[in-house]
């Protein structure tokens, strides 16, 4: 079967011929997958930027944004059977440690994460386990939800935690509107009242997100200012779908005082003076992805019709050329790569 091989750090992947994977455990589920999500971590990991915490071997397989449909299940598993369309929790979890055991599944202690530490989705079939897929609608097409098994769910997350902090009268600022930032907005606006401001140096993206329901869209050629001004003296939370190229720094000085600047993009760093934050009362509130049960809950509200993708297909072997596209910034929304989708 054709995959998506990382190979060495700072070049291409390859499209390889690997060999299909077996049920080997009682809780193994192999997936034939539908579609794969493309996500700027591939860019970073290809990077190298995930060697030091993930450790992986290489080569391995790319994709960590799954669905599709169950091919085949080891003989403890009863959630899911062969035919069943799934999407996949990003994560490989054990369910007995106490991170599991508490729901928190993204900071299991004994987890695999397929795309960056073992064989991902760029491929054609898949292994995961029962404890990681979500039973779906039969209707539902994995080249619409793919993207969020982990996109999606990383910025379903951040919204989650911040519901408390955006009561009616409140006003959110989300930073970059591309393949996290627009699934983020219709988070925002599904779980919250919130005043919803969208900054993106894209026209494009903020003519998505005018159409998603943000009230206010403003080019990064504007400077803080404009987002004070609009926001009547600072966003109660900043989302930073971006977290690189200044936008660290633009999210902190577009809180008000007690504001949270959330941050979900990553690549820069935040700078911020210990007296400016004791002063100012800010909080920096790092997001990982969501855990099972927010992927649950996201996926009821696709189904409502609540949270919808914009994507852009390309066939499975044509990966290089979808990563150049995101890297050079010619992707509006999400790239989906598809097994077989040129034939």
């Amino acid at each position: 079967m054709k995959a998506v091989r990382v190979h060495a750090y700072h070049q291409d992947p390859r499209i390889d011929d690997v060999d299909e994977p077996v049920i080997s455990g009682p809780w193994d589920v192999i997936v034939e997958i539908g579609a794969a999500g493309l996500c700027r971590t591939d860019l970073h990991v290809i990077e190298g930027q995930w060697d030091p915490i993930q450790h992986p071997s290489l080569p391995y397989i790319l994709g960590h944004e799954n669905a599709g449909w169950v091919r085949e299940t080891g003989s403890a598993v009863t959630n899911v059977a062969p035919g069943d369309t799934v999407i996949m929790h990003p994560v490989v979890t054990c369910g007995l440690c106490l991170p599991c055991r508490a729901g928190q599944d993204s900071h299991c202690e004994n987890s695999t994460f397929p795309g960056l530490n073992v064989d991902g989705g760029m491929t054609e079939l898949m292994k995961t386990n029962a404890r990681s897929v979500v039973k779906l609608d039969p209707g539902m097409q994995p080249a619409q939800i793919a993207a969020l098994a982990d996109a999606g769910l990383t910025a379903y997350h951040a919204v989650r935690k911040a519901v408390p902090l955006l009561p009616p009268g409140s006003h959110a600022v989300v930073i970059g509107s591309g393949g996290l930032g627009h699934i983020g907005i219709q988070s925002l606006k599904a779980l919250t009242a919130a005043e919803i401001t969208v900054l993106d140096p894209s026209e494009e993206a903020l003519e998505l997100a005018a159409s998603l329901g943000a009230d206010h869209t403003v080019s990064t050629a504007d400077d803080a200012g404009k987002l004070l001004e609009i926001t009547g003296g600072g966003a109660h939370v900043v989302f930073d779908f971006v977290g690189e190229h200044g936008t660290e720094a633009l999210g902190i000085t577009a809180l008000r005082n007690r504001g949270s600047y959330y941050s979900i993009g990553y690549g820069g760093a935040v700078n911020v003076d210990t007296i400016e934050i004791i002063s100012r009362e800010i909080s920096v509130v790092g997001n990982l992805v969501g855990s099972y049960t927010d992927l649950v809950e996201l996926m009821t509200l696709t189904a409502q019709g609540k949270i919808a993708l914009h994507t852009q297909l390309y066939d499975l072997t044509d990966a290089v050329q979808a990563m150049h596209d995101l890297n050079e910034g010619k992707l509006v929304g999400r790239g989906i790569l598809v097994p077989n989708h040129n034939k």
